[in-house]
């Protein structure tokens, strides 16, 4: 078995090493790097005695002795992509990373307006680009964080999206990372800045799957500034083998009069963390984050999210539901934090939960942390089976036990379905839920 204090030795070693190959860097990202690494070797990996984790053991992925993958596409092509994943949403912008690194192979560029920056990070990393000196690692700091830590020390490459201000686009941008099998468990450590300018528009869908059965394990984390009056449709879909290890921070700061939408939907991987953070820096921002996650087998799925509301009448609503089967294990953890300043502040926040065996298992713990007194605020879980008298009623007119019990559970997550903007995501979403279902039923009588 190997321990904590091995398990961190090896990323020390990958640190030397990738120290020695970007010497050319600039020197403030040296310095973030060194720092994060620092902060690595004195946090490690977390254990179930941190609090935020009690529910989640790393430890497979500590003992999974991970080495950073190499740069290579191994012979996939646009059509096996687009068979694999979400291409068919016909988006013409799309940037597609392998095992963490950029493949102009597999990317288009579409036909953005002038106003608009779309570029992997990679190239950039040696410049003297002031927008990613002002941005990169601002915000998803590296203090308290192990994972950030590591990925900030360790990041090779990932997108770059930057909309002018006042430019709308009118197709969303695709991010695509993909789990290669290299023939030995393999790390990425993907690094994405997003930053939309005054009164700009965009959707962002950033996807994560896997080619083939191997384990893999992606670090990522995605920093985001939606500035005064601009808006922001966020999707994360991960759809990763059920090998896979994923932990994922979304960071997000909001400024005045700004719109966040979020969906953040998980289907994969054996462990799976999604750590969303949401600043509202400014008054009037407004945050609406949606997740749906599917659990069946062995899986683990843990979702953490704080809403920080800092400054006056900012709204937010919150919606996680999960839905777990088999073995299944799903953990909710979200807290909603109103500052002493944010005065008439409304926010929301909601956890159902579907069980569909004996075996599955939720952990629910909606937060709220109230420094205000002129404010409305709301939170809740629930966690149940599917409904004896909706089962008769369909039963009864003649639709199939499976059939029935897919639909009812389809009608639970639709409410999260609903709130997405792009009808070929939704319906590509709702297709890979009837599939996850139906994989289950037949594992189960296999």
């Amino acid at each position: 078995m190997i321990g904590i204090k091995e398990g961190q030795d090896a990323y020390f070693a990958q640190f030397a090493k990738l120290t020695k190959e970007t010497l050319d860097e600039a020197p403030w990202l040296r310095t973030l790097r060194e720092a994060a690494m620092d902060e690595f070797a004195e946090l490690g990996f977390p254990t179930t005695h941190d609090e935020d984790w009690k529910y989640t053991d790393v430890t497979p992925i500590v003992e999974g002795s991970f080495q950073p993958a190499e740069k290579t596409i191994g012979g996939l092509t646009r059509e096996r992509v687009a068979r694999e994943q979400l291409t068919k949403l016909q988006c013409s912008t799309r940037l597609v990373f392998v095992n963490g690194f950029y493949s102009k192979e597999l990317s288009s560029t579409g036909t953005l307006p002038g106003r608009v920056k779309i570029t992997n990070l990679a190239p950039l990393l040696k410049s003297k680009e002031k927008t990613l000196e002002d941005h990169l690692g601002r915000y998803a700091r590296p203090e308290g964080h192990g994972f950030v830590a590591l990925n900030t020390a360790l990041f090779r490459d990932g997108a770059l999206v930057e909309v002018q201000k006042g430019c709308v686009l009118e197709e969303p941008i695709l991010v695509v990372f993909i789990g290669m099998p290299e023939g030995r468990p393999v790390v990425s450590h993907p690094r994405n800045l997003y930053l939309l300018r005054a009164n700009s528009r965009a959707t962002i869908i950033e996807s994560y799957l896997s080619i083939g059965d191997d384990v893999h394990f992606t670090n990522a984390v995605s920093e985001v500034v939606i500035a005064d009056g601009a808006a922001l449709e966020h999707y994360k879909l991960q759809q990763e083998n059920e090998k896979a290890f994923h932990i994922a921070t979304l960071q997000t700061v909001q400024e005045r009069s700004s719109r966040l939408l979020s969906h953040n939907i998980c289907f994969g991987g054996a462990i799976t963390r999604n750590n969303v953070d949401v600043a509202l820096n400014a008054e009037g921002a407004e945050c609406i984050l949606g997740g749906l996650f599917v659990a069946t087998g062995h899986q683990h799925i843990d979702n953490h999210t704080t809403l920080d509301h800092a400054k006056p009448n900012g709204n937010s609503q919150e919606l996680y539901k999960g839905i777990l089967a088999d073995k299944g294990v799903g953990v909710f953890n979200g807290k909603i934090l109103v500052r002493q300043d944010a005065q008439k502040t409304n926010a929301f926040q909601s956890n159902p939960n579907l069980l569909l065996s004996e075996d599955a298992a939720i952990y629910s713990k909606p937060q709220l942390e109230i420094y205000a007194d002129d404010v409305r605020c709301k939170h809740g879980a629930t966690v149940g089976q599917l409904h004896e008298d909706a089962m008769f009623y369909m039963r009864s007119r003649g639709i199939g036990k499976e059939a029935a019990r897919d639909l009812l559970t389809y009608a639970f997550a639709g409410e999260v379905f609903d709130a997405m903007t792009w009808i070929t995501v939704r319906t590509r979403l709702e297709a890979l839920l009837f599939q996850k279902l139906s994989k289950t039923r037949k594992d189960n009588k296999a």
